[in-house]
């Protein structure tokens, strides 16, 4: 079985800067695709970027230019870094991961347990 650890939400003030990390840990397993997903109060969870196996990347038009997405693969853990942030950007964050058993070669999604980030003077 394989979980995500998620860490670095928190209160920050509009142009602040925050720093979210998510850890996979397990046995037997690797990983392709990890991302981060937001869902704000009322609305549905949104990619917020998307960061492949060999270091690809993908962004959210909101966050283009402001959020930049990473990875360790030796240690299993996806980073998100948030500048420049705005009111609209106060949600819970959660991290995805699509991870390949190693034992049973079968794929699927998994997810973290959320992190609530709020921008707020």
């Amino acid at each position: 079985q394989v979980q995500l650890v998620e860490s670095g939400g928190g209160l920050v003030q509009p142009g602040g800067s925050l720093r979210l990390s998510c850890a996979a840990s397990g046995s037997s397993f690797s990983i392709n695709a990890m991302g981060w997903y937001r869902q704000a109060p009322g609305k549905q969870r949104e990619l917020v970027a998307i960061i492949t196996s060999g270091g690809s990347t993908t962004y959210a038009d909101s966050v283009k230019g402001r959020f930049t997405i990473s990875r360790d693969n030796a240690k299993n853990t996806v980073y998100l870094e948030m500048n420049k942030m705005k009111p609209e950007d106060t949600a819970v964050y959660y991290c995805n991961a699509q991870i390949v058993s190693l034992t049973t070669w079968t794929a699927r999604a998994y997810w973290g347990q959320g992190t609530q980030v709020t921008v707020s003077s």
